[in-house]
């Protein structure tokens, strides 16, 4: 194996997981429905309708990116998934910047592509999974 594709060491990889900026409870859920919403892939359509279907939910009421999203998404919409509901798993596409020899993030590849895509696993919930959050009382 050559020394230019040598993985990082778990110790490496620890300190720029600390070193990375950490997100909010209100900046994960609006990137989450952000991402959703954004997304123009039809591929997990098949998968979401056919588990859907088989839960006893209507082929017409099942709408990816209308109503079917994920929990962090959900949040962002004012709804929690109501404990116990299990989701429907789907393979989602997400850009990653690969990095150079000296270890810092490497540039777009021009025309805002990142380096390069990996898949990374989502589970997603109907709305009828679903109830409106309650304001809270002050």
């Amino acid at each position: 194996m050559a020394a230019a594709t040598k993985p990082a060491t778990t110790a490496k990889r620890r300190a720029r997981r600390a070193a990375a900026p950490k997100m909010s409870r209100d900046e994960i859920q609006a990137k989450a429905l952000q991402n959703a919403l954004a997304e123009r892939s039809f591929a997990n359509y098949e998968t979401i309708i056919e588990e859907f279907s088989e839960r006893g939910i209507p082929v017409e009421e099942i709408e990816p990116r209308v109503n079917v999203f994920t929990y962090h998404a959900w949040r962002a919409l004012g709804r929690q998934v109501r404990r116990g509901e299990s989701g429907v798993k789907i393979i989602s596409m997400v850009p990653v910047r690969g990095r150079g020899e000296d270890g810092e993030p490497q540039a777009d590849q021009g025309e805002g592509q990142p380096a390069r895509m990996r898949p990374v696993s989502a589970v997603v919930f109907h709305i009828s999974q679903t109830d409106p959050i309650e304001p809270a009382k002050a």
